[in-house]
């Protein structure tokens, strides 16, 4: 597990930055080219971003793919945490930790509204959830035990893999967090 610090974390909090590095989780290994194309965003430009998200540790190239004029880059298989309470004092990284979370925020909400708008079957739909339980009264110890309870369900199904022809890509969104009252 690979720890993110200061630094990287100004390195990653960048809307392209964090777009090339979810289009790679999401869709694995790619080239500038194909990743301008998803993007569309010019080739130099996510060169750029491309070498600056190899400095940090986010990609690294993948030396099984491509030739000397195509470089192939994929994102090492080893998760990388933040840990936002560390960085929120910090008055020199406490702005790229706005903007990651803000634009992490609206990924999320993008993608659930993708979703709603997507012609889905009738046992997609039904298999589908966007709930809520607002009335939870926990302590920061009890929040954290929660989180990590659902996280080694999900890594449960992450393992199993798909089940048949039947199966598709499913993304599940953990949001818990206290709220004013």
């Amino acid at each position: 597990m690979r720890r993110i610090d200061a630094r990287s974390l100004r390195g990653l909090a960048h809307p392209l930055r964090m777009r090339i590095l979810e289009a790679m989780e999401l869709d694995g290994p790619a080239t500038s080219t194909t990743l301008a194309t998803r993007l569309g965003e010019n080739t130099g430009t996510i060169s750029w971003h491309l070498r600056l998200l190899a400095e940090h540790g986010y990609i690294e190239e993948d030396p099984d793919r491509g030739t000397k004029r195509e470089r192939w880059w994929r994102v090492p298989a080893e998760p990388t945490v933040l840990n936002p309470a560390e960085f929120r004092e910090d008055p020199e990284t406490s702005g790229a930790l706005r903007v990651y979370l803000q634009d992490l925020v609206q990924r999320y909400f993008d993608r659930v509204q993708a979703y709603v708008e997507a012609d889905w079957p009738g046992e997609w739909q039904e298999a589908a959830a966007l709930s809520d339980w607002r009335d939870l009264r926990l302590t920061p110890d009890q929040l954290t035990a929660l989180n990590d309870e659902l996280g080694s369900v999900i890594a449960r199904y992450a393992e199993v893999g798909p089940a048949g022809d039947d199966a598709e890509r499913v993304i599940v969104q953990l949001q818990s967090f206290p709220r004013e009252s």
